[in-house]
């Protein structure tokens, strides 16, 4: 018996995610656990397993298309099978109550006369206005709601015709009048030719249909108003619709800034005894390297160099062992401090940022540390780690010295109590001996959870974490 297939919560925090790729065409067989498809999430690229064994006899959401949890996305069932009733009930609206109560009426008494039927007027119809969660709109909002709403429809009526229905979204309307782009008898790359964000670019190079032009001049002998032309120096911006990824990093950072109340702890530290540590380490890994004849061409294959944030993630580890009170987080009933040391790495992908956890930091050598991010780094900018890999921190590190930054203060990721920004190794004079020579500095700056951490805890950790990296060898011996 035939089934449709719906989207499955593949992470702990996915509302909705995008189909990267079908990996089962329609008529292809399919058994229990077969990967049908790849779902990118807000958390990474997820495989979408079958749970059921038959043939996948219609696909329903095409490669590239957003997909809302629960959604229908296939049908599934006996070759041959006919599925075009299953999906058209799986496609079809909850039905609406159009039934109203009705109030009783009492009898007149014998002999009166009757009393004249009370006549109760329909509530009037509101027409229904989208509007974003958590936000309500002011009377000036509505009215161009309103105005919004009925360009919409007048559009979607004037696409309508010889050439049927143009399928396109409100959003995809609005962006093609802001663009100037021609909708009537246009074809899209989704589920029945449905018009896509990414479809506009193609469209927006196409001539205009005769229809187009004939409706046009009919709104021009009536009078109808036109929008202006976009002026050439106010070119329409491209459009890049949110990946589940950027809409979970936005809603956790802005609930981050608004819900925890942070303050920061600037430290500046003589790194140069670090830099030192990092180039011996890297000379004896070469030597390693040469010695064992571990040459080869790919990446993966050369020998191993520890990095200075390496080197900070086992000083961070180390510092929050002594300083306790720095790993820990909010509970609305306590304070949990953890006894586990599990420091998040902030990686910069081309979709955002992702925060791969490094599992008992305090306890794990500086190789072994820089052995377990290159590979976290490498898998998480193809999209290949899986959620636990990037949950359950207890503290994160925010290095954008690699950019050229100086200093700057970073957002911290709840449920964890802070979060230390890295700047770069600056070279500049400092005072040794009474004299000034040359030297190398990094800001450091922490932002804290004040309802967990105090600035007196803020204070003890960065201070003994200075004095880790400017006596390095501690690092390694702790």
């Amino acid at each position: 018996m035939a089934k449709i297939l719906n989207m499955p919560k593949l992470s702990p925090t996915m509302e909705e995610g995008v189909l990267v790729a079908w990996h089962k065409n329609e008529g292809d067989s399919v058994d229990i656990d077969d990967l049908l498809a790849e779902v990118e999430t807000d958390k990474a690229t997820m495989e979408f397993r079958s749970f059921d064994k038959g043939t996948l006899l219609k696909i329903l959401v095409q490669a590239g298309e957003s997909v809302k949890l629960g959604q229908a996305v296939a049908a599934l069932g006996n070759a041959g099978e006919n599925v075009t009733e299953l999906i058209a009930q799986a496609a079809a609206p909850a039905p609406a109550r159009t039934t109203s109560p009705t109030l009783p009426v009492p009898s007149p008494a014998p002999g009166a006369a009757a009393p004249a039927p009370v006549v109760v007027a329909p509530p009037p119809q509101v027409p229904f206005q989208p509007v974003s969660r958590g936000s309500l709109l002011t009377r000036t909002e509505r009215e161009a709601a309103d105005a919004e709403s009925a360009d919409t429809e007048a559009g979607a009526a004037d696409a309508t015709g010889a050439t049927g229905q143009v399928l396109a979204s409100p959003y995809v309307r609005k962006v093609a009048r802001e663009r100037g782009i021609d909708l009537t008898g246009a074809h899209g790359t989704g589920v029945h030719g449905r018009i896509v964000p990414a479809d506009l670019d193609s469209l927006a190079t196409r001539p205009p249909s005769s229809d187009s032009a004939g409706h046009a001049g009919a709104a021009v002998a009536q009078g109808a108003h036109a929008p202006a032309p976009t002026p050439a120096s106010l070119a329409a911006p491209e459009v890049r619709p949110l990946s589940p990824m950027r809409k979970t990093i936005a809603r956790r950072l802005a609930n981050s800034k608004a819900s925890v109340p942070h303050f920061y702890l600037t430290i500046d530290v003589d790194a140069e005894a670090l830099v030192a540590l990092r180039e011996l380490i890297n000379g004896q890994l070469a030597e390693v390297g040469k010695n064992t004849n571990q040459k080869k061409a790919s990446d993966e294959a050369k020998p191993l160099k520890v990095s200075l944030n390496d080197l900070l993630v086992k000083a961070v580890a180390a510092a929050l062992v002594r300083v306790p009170e720095c790993n820990a987080q909010f509970d609305d009933n306590a304070i949990l401090v953890h006894r586990r040391v599990d420091i998040s790495v902030a990686v910069a992908i081309p979709d955002g940022l992702v925060t791969p956890v490094v599992r008992n930091a305090d306890q794990k050598s500086v190789v072994a540390i820089a052995s377990e991010i290159r590979d976290l780094a490498s898998r998480a900018r193809a999209k290949k780690l899986s959620p636990k890999e990037m949950s359950d921190g207890t503290f994160s590190i925010s290095n954008l010295g690699m950019f050229g930054i100086d200093e700057f203060s970073a957002v911290i990721n709840p449920p964890e109590g802070g979060i230390l920004a890295v700047g770069r190794v600056r070279h500049e004079p400092v005072v040794k001996d009474s004299a000034v020579v040359p030297g190398k500095k990094i800001a450091m700056t922490l932002s804290c959870d004040h309802r967990v951490i105090d600035g007196a805890a803020g204070a003890a950790f960065l201070a003994e974490l200075r004095s880790l990296i400017e006596h390095p060898m501690r690092i390694l011996t702790g």
